[in-house]
């Protein structure tokens, strides 16, 4: 098995061999994209909002020097801002000082940044990579950008509008990381999850947010449990994947084969 590291953590070897919890979504959003990335068939594009949430957090990490050097393009190298940040990214550094200046958002983020632990759960080997863990408080915390802290997003899953904290699938993602870490150190009961949200509101608003609901827990982990055979044997290339037909990688790779009436159009 490989020995996870902070450089190997989410290289292709390691998502093979390991499942995690954004594995775990790609599967349950489409498995024939989830095993194109497995495969190295498929790289999802980086966009803007993606590289603003990994700024902030490699402030968190105290690697943002390095983060700038790794990514050129967030300085603008055209114009008056030549030089500069681009706008995205004079943003996070607003929502970083928003933290920064914050006594109990830097006591919630205070513990072992970035901390890697594995566990056998449901029938596969599970990683989990920790935004900042404190076992002297037994404390798990994640650090969170989003658009709005407040503002409800549709679920179209629960077919009504929800928190960004449920709409995203975090408490998935904490369960995840509290049974994983409970297996691993062998503590009888859950950390406390926390997540440290800030938006990318001007100026920003920022919150800490407890997920402690150990029935919910519960119930997230049995529908895991309920649906890892599957993923397991797709992963495993024992069955073929399902196609969900409206992602990128279906998008892409569609080849049709029936003429649809309009009416199916209005299924979504």
């Amino acid at each position: 098995m490989l020995t996870l590291s902070k450089d190997n953590y989410y290289s292709p070897e390691a998502n093979r061999e390991y499942m995690s919890h954004s594995q775990y979504k790609d599967f349950l959003s489409c498995e024939a994209m989830a095993l194109a990335k497995l495969n190295g068939e498929y790289t999802p594009p980086t966009s803007d909002e993606y590289l603003v949430g990994s700024y902030v957090h490699a402030w968190n990490e105290e690697t943002l020097e390095q983060f700038k050097a790794k990514h050129p393009e967030i300085i603008s190298s055209k114009g008056s801002t030549k030089g500069q940040l681009k706008a995205d990214f004079k943003r996070a550094d607003r929502m970083i000082e928003t933290l920064a200046n914050d006594p109990m958002c830097m006591f919630a983020l205070e513990g072992q940044k970035e901390i890697i632990l594995t566990a056998e759960m449901f029938g596969a080997i599970w990683k989990i990579r920790m935004d900042v863990y404190n076992p002297e408080r037994h404390r798990i915390v994640d650090l969170k950008t989003a658009k709005s802290i407040r503002e409800l997003v549709w679920s179209t899953e629960q077919w009504t509008k929800v928190s960004f904290v449920e709409a995203y699938g975090y408490l998935t993602q904490l369960s995840i990381y509290c049974e994983v870490e409970r297996i691993a150190t062998g503590h009888k009961g859950w950390a406390e999850p926390l997540i440290v949200a800030i938006s990318k509101e001007d100026p920003p608003d920022k919150a800490i947010i407890s997920l402690l609901d150990e029935p919910r827990f519960e119930r997230e982990l049995e529908v895991i449990q309920d649906k890892m055979p599957r993923i397991i044997a797709v992963k495993a290339g024992e069955i073929a994947p399902r196609r969900c037909e409206k992602c990128a990688w279906c998008r892409s790779t569609k080849k049709l084969t029936t003429v649809m009436h309009y009416s199916e159009l209005n299924a979504g």
